[in-house]
């Protein structure tokens, strides 16, 4: 159960993180012009979170799952995964504190999706949110690679966790699009209050990575009893 409460909530914090929310905002906001009615739009922020589930639940079952299917790496990870645990999270833990960055790849692709999506097809917003997904940011890849891969891989879950994880990246672009539906200031105001109390969510779990992360070191690297 925590560890399913886990990739939830990375995958929450992924999506409210600046670059993912600015463009989940920016695609939800992009295929709300595209249709003229509620249901057209929800149907059309459904299958664009649908495509963010399946890009995310598909990239971590092939890692995790090729991991696990070499017995010679599963078998090193299964003695190790605590030892190595410890220094990724203080790692992922220090980047969520903004103590030091990366670039990252944005991805092609985004304009021949923008053109499917268009027209106005389900299929064109299912593939706009594979396509934006796979275009990870720097904060999204930490989150995915840094914390959720180990754990899933640590917990033997190449489907579950990272469809959870998944999932939690679909619930806020979800709620965006309602609240797009139902009053566009409304949404600018929701969108402004998300990304201030987004930096304290970050902070938070970046605090929590480094200290979990050092107490696995301290407890399975050096050995030491903690109380």
């Amino acid at each position: 159960m925590t560890s399913a409460l886990s990739a939830i909530w990375l995958g929450i914090l992924t999506s409210v993180s600046p670059c993912p929310l600015a463009t989940n905002i920016a695609a939800v906001s992009y295929l709300g012009k595209q249709v003229e009615n509620t249901r057209g739009l929800l149907l059309s922020g459904l299958f664009y979170t649908l495509g963010r589930v399946t890009a995310y639940a598909s990239i971590g079952a092939i890692v995790v799952g090729s991991v696990l299917a070499i017995p010679d790496v599963s078998n090193f990870l299964q003695k190790y995964i605590n030892k190595i645990l410890g220094p990724i999270l203080v790692v992922a833990g220090m980047f969520l504190l903004d103590l030091f960055s990366f670039s990252f790849g944005q991805g092609m692709g985004h304009e021949r999706a923008k053109g499917i999506a268009e027209k106005n097809s389900l299929l064109g917003s299912f593939i706009l949110g594979l396509l934006f997904a796979l275009a990870f940011c720097p904060i999204s890849a930490a989150l995915f690679f840094g914390a959720l891969v180990p754990l899933a891989v640590k917990q033997s879950s190449s489907v579950i966790l990272p469809l959870l994880y998944g999932t939690g990246t679909a619930l806020p672009v979800i709620i965006f699009a309602v609240l797009l539906e139902i009053s566009v200031d409304f949404a600018a105001k929701a969108f402004h209050k998300l990304t201030a109390f987004e930096v304290w969510l970050r902070r938070l779990t970046g605090g929590v990575f480094i200290l979990v992360g050092i107490y696995f070191t301290l407890t399975f690297i050096f050995k030491i009893q903690m109380p």
